[in-house]
């Protein structure tokens, strides 16, 4: 489990294409203090798991599905990923729920200031993966947002300076594709509900 709080921002040091699957290495920095074999780690999103570990770097090993569900199958090296390391029980949850379970890839289609913020608008992936409500959780590239002014399959969210510089969001443009992970809690009460 992540809360969506970013912990450090690095390229990624090396892409390898595999038979239907990648291996990335990165370099975790800080993050490398209590890093072990086996342990996950949110990279932009997707819980991976440490495979390799050589001091700093780290390597993962990325399945067909999570290509098939994810923007990693256009990542290339020295792309900047989000990372956080996973809970330990006792931790503060400062962001919100996150599995690190993509749901679907949605797209930037506008980007604004407002005040000292900005304002992104993504759209949801056309197959209904990802469902969002107003004032719900919803992480992107492994960031824990709050989405509002949803109508179809568009919603905004408001990113405050300190997001902006300490994540990858930053360098979005539009057109830019992102990793989506809908509320946890919506997610299992829609599933939950009858008819469904």
């Amino acid at each position: 489990m992540f809360t969506g709080i970013v912990e450090h921002v690095a390229p990624l040091a090396q892409v390898q294409r595999l038979d239907g699957g990648l291996r990335l290495t990165i370099d975790l920095g800080p993050l490398a203090a209590d890093a072990v074999l086996g342990a996950s780690i949110c990279v932009d999103g997707a819980c991976l798991t440490i495979s390799q570990l050589d001091a700093t770097r780290a390597g993962f090993d990325v399945s067909a599905e999570s290509l098939r569900k994810t923007t990693m199958g256009a990542w290339r090296s020295g792309r900047p990923v989000n990372l956080e390391r996973a809970l330990a029980f006792g931790d503060r949850l400062g962001g919100h729920l996150l599995s690190g379970h993509v749901d679907g890839v949605g797209r930037l289609v506008e980007r604004r200031p407002e005040g000292d913020s900005e304002r992104f608008s993504f759209v949801l992936p056309d197959d209904g993966s990802v469902r969002v409500v107003e004032k719900g959780s919803i992480g992107i590239d492994g960031i824990s947002l709050t989405s509002w002014n949803c109508q179809g399959a568009r919603f905004s969210v408001a990113v405050i300076p300190h997001t902006l510089r300490q994540t990858t969001l930053g360098r979005l443009r539009v057109g830019d594709r992102v990793n989506l992970e809908a509320d946890l809690i919506g997610r299992w009460v829609e599933r939950l509900l009858p008819g469904r």
